[in-house]
């Protein structure tokens, strides 16, 4: 069932907009926001309330479904679980307009546009580039890869886990809760990341990749993001290209296709699982 759960997910992205409808947060970050007014809970029960109480009762619900209708509520409940725990906005999408302002040449409209839309800033145009090409593999990783490894490992609880515990990293305000979220998140991250990496080896240069990553495999203090990055500019072999002009977008486009080749892989490794499971 999960393997096809993962190819209506995929449908679904490409042809329907039932994930715009599906990922509202109004919920969560309205009582985020209400249990942080109320300063007199601590982080950690802060967590087990916002995450560990939904992925309890989502995991209840699905034990209880189960026999019902020959699985098919089960089924569906997969499908939207999944559907809402995938990252927000598009992330190829979301790089048009700096896209078109790079292309120009503009270079101060490009760390405007970079500012404005991807939260971006830099003091050169390598540094941008550079920061643009870890925004798009970070977020295609932590839209995707990390929800789909979770969900085919784990299931729809862990997977929706993962989601709640990103919403609260990146919009809790309080400093505390914001790191305890960020710390499990990282532990989250630490095994996906690692075979994205792999998986960017295997579909782009693996030597690159095998000799600037060898000395951080095991490092569980590098973030998901800046491995990532390593990952994807040694396989991509970007250490050897131009940023400036319309080199800069080339680079972004083979990171793309990188990106591409490493879910057509994941899906089928996850493909062969289930026929030997």
């Amino acid at each position: 069932m999960s393997f096809l759960v993962l190819l209506l997910v995929l449908w679904i992205e490409k042809f329907s907009a039932l994930r715009q409808r599906l990922q509202r947060d109004g919920f969560f970050l309205g009582e985020l926001a209400r249990l942080e007014r109320s300063g007199k809970t601590h982080p950690w029960w802060v967590l087990g309330i916002l995450v560990l109480l939904p992925v309890a009762v989502l995991a209840l619900l699905l034990h209880a479904l189960a026999p019902v209708a020959y699985g098919l509520l089960n089924f569906v409940l997969h499908l939207l679980v999944l559907i809402y725990s995938l990252g927000r906005g598009d992330v190829k999408a979301s790089l048009g307009t700096f896209r078109d302002t790079w292309r120009r040449g503009d270079e101060q409209a490009a760390l405007h546009v970079a500012e404005r839309d991807l939260g971006l800033v830099a003091d050169s145009e390598t540094m941008l580039i550079e920061r643009v090409e870890g925004h798009l593999l970070w977020q295609a990783y932590q839209s995707l890869f990390a929800v789909i490894f979770w969900y085919f490992l784990l299931g729809p609880a862990v997977a929706l886990g993962y989601r709640l515990l990103a919403l609260t990293a990146e919009h809790a305000s309080n400093e505390a809760l914001r790191e305890r979220a960020a710390q499990l998140r990282h532990a989250f991250d630490w095994l996906p990341v690692r075979l994205l990496a792999a998986s960017f080896a295997l579909v782009g240069n693996f030597v690159a990749v095998s000799r600037a990553l060898l000395h951080e495999l095991l490092n569980w203090n590098i973030s998901a993001g800046r491995l990532i990055h390593i990952a994807g500019r040694a396989a991509g072999e970007l250490s050897q290209r131009s940023v400036a002009g319309p080199d800069g977008l080339a680079g972004l486009d083979i990171l793309w296709e990188l990106l591409l080749r490493s879910a057509v892989l994941w899906y089928a490794g996850f493909a062969l699982w289930t026929v030997l499971a």
